[in-house]
């Protein structure tokens, strides 16, 4: 199937889970992953409507953009080093892997306005993930107040690799809850009203927990090889 057809199918799986969970539909935003495809790949999924591109290589989101452009809006999803800023910093909207001071000072410095960020939280305990520790979110939020233009609007977290959904559920339950005690302390700039979770094997629990934002790649768009 092409990327139109995917995205349908999705798209009825999104109207699915909202049903499921008395949530609107067009409170879920799909990210296009499209970190392993080609310009083409990406150019298809705009024309399909996904309009939000993520990428997870500064050079991998730099070729596309010159490509691209402002056609998509434009989501880093991957862990950011802060040399890598400045490369980025111009092009994208949205950051989903915010998890240290020395990233956000970074992000602050080179900004010429605010930028959407979610804290990247591991709620798994996997050393394989990065991430900020779930009991360490707090107080991480709260110092991140003092940069103007950091926007922290949510939280985003990955759930383990497996098939019991109700440790894929529990994961997101979690960050869910953790969501809503940040937003209710009403910290500058720290709206955090998003959630950022659920990628092709998981999205329906996700917006069943509360998801804003899903990352989709190979369902969506497939997974090519030889593509930047």
């Amino acid at each position: 199937m092409n990327v139109a057809e995917n995205l349908e199918i999705i798209k009825n799986r999104i109207n699915e889970a909202c049903k499921r969970a008395n949530r609107n539909s067009k409170e879920v935003t799909i990210i296009a992953v499209t970190k392993y495809v080609s310009v083409d790949k990406a150019v298809e999924a705009l024309e399909a409507g996904a309009f939000h591109l993520g990428e997870n290589r500064d050079e991998g989101l730099t070729h596309k953009f010159d490509c691209i452009g402002n056609k998509a809006v434009w989501h880093f999803i991957g862990s950011l080093q802060s040399r890598k800023v400045k490369n980025v910093i111009d092009k994208i909207t949205y950051i989903h892997s915010l998890d240290r001071l020395s990233l956000a000072s970074e992000i602050d410095k080179r900004s010429v306005k605010p930028v959407k960020c979610f804290v990247q939280v591991n709620v798994s305990g996997e050393e394989s993930k990065h991430g900020i520790e779930p009991e360490k979110v707090i107080p991480f939020v709260k110092e991140l107040t003092g940069f103007t233009n950091i926007q922290v609007i949510g939280l985003m977290t990955m759930a383990p690799n497996t098939d019991d959904a109700s440790v894929i559920r529990s994961c997101f339950k979690r960050l869910k809850s953790l969501q809503k005690e940040i937003k209710d302390l009403n910290l500058a700039r720290i709206p955090c009203s998003e959630l950022s979770m659920g990628m092709s094997n998981d999205y329906e629990i996700a917006i069943e927990e509360g998801a804003t934002f899903i990352r989709i790649g190979s369902s969506l768009v497939g997974n090519e090889t030889g593509g930047v």
